[in-house]
């Protein structure tokens, strides 16, 4: 798999009495890892919805694609897991996909099974997937997405919720779409479970493209002036985790 290059130019997006985006501009390489950072209400999720083409920006242009030239279809997983969830088992859930786009239904379940398989799934294809946890929810949805061979994949909030099984869960996942070639974008407020995962990190304040560059640079900026706590906070005792 060879992932989607990603070109933002001059983006703006406002809605009434708020702009969310302010000319932002970036370019993600495909095969990419990248974190794009910002406390709530600071862009993260309309930016996502921009890439992924669910949402017009009012000026600007957005340009995903493959290698070829082609255009390219980004996959999302959501903050909220079980809202992607359309199948009574794992199985069911990611035939969907397949089936929608007129496959048949052999051809979806070998689809399913190997995306399942990918996502560590596949002992649990007939489980009930409400019964999930709340990482197997995520690597359910990356599943959905596998299954339709997207080459950029977006997580928004990837860590809520969950525990710390889970976040190893979610980072063992998004390692394999690296190594798969996969484009990954990653949106949290949460630097310590992933930042060492990429190689890009990009901050966004009150809709504006603050810092751009190289994780180990970002860490010696003041993250707290836009409202993201440095996790290089060094704690050594009880009372340093009161967070003040």
């Amino acid at each position: 798999m060879t992932g989607a290059s990603v070109k933002l130019e001059s983006v703006t997006k406002t809605f009434t009495n708020c702009t969310a985006l302010k000319n932002i501009s970036f370019s993600l390489d495909a095969g990419s890892c990248t974190l794009i950072g910002g406390a709530n209400g600071s862009g993260k999720s309309v930016l996502m919805s921009i890439i992924a083409g669910l949402v017009r920006p009012d000026s600007g242009s957005v340009t995903v694609q493959n290698s070829d030239g082609s255009p390219a279809a980004a996959g999302l997983v959501f903050q909220e897991a079980d809202a992607q969830i359309l199948g009574e088992t794992p199985m069911e859930d990611v035939m969907f996909g397949p089936l929608n786009i007129g496959l048949s239904r052999a051809q979806a379940r070998a689809a399913a099974l190997s995306a399942l398989q990918a996502a560590g799934l596949a002992e649990k294809a007939d489980y009930p997937a409400r019964f999930l946890s709340g990482g197997e929810k995520r690597r359910l949805a990356v599943a959905g997405i596998l299954a339709l061979d997207r080459p950029l994949i977006i997580f928004d909030e990837p860590y809520a919720n969950l525990d710390y099984d889970g976040v190893r869960q979610v980072n063992a996942l998004i390692t394999s779409l690296k190594q798969d070639g996969r484009t990954v974008i990653i949106l949290t407020h949460e630097l310590e479970k992933s930042l060492a995962l990429c190689s890009r990190f990009i901050v966004l304040h009150k809709g504006d493209l603050v810092f751009d560059g190289l994780p180990e640079q970002g860490l010696r900026q003041q993250l707290e002036h836009w409202g993201i706590r440095n996790p290089l906070t060094a704690y050594h005792t009880a009372e340093d985790l009161v967070w003040l």
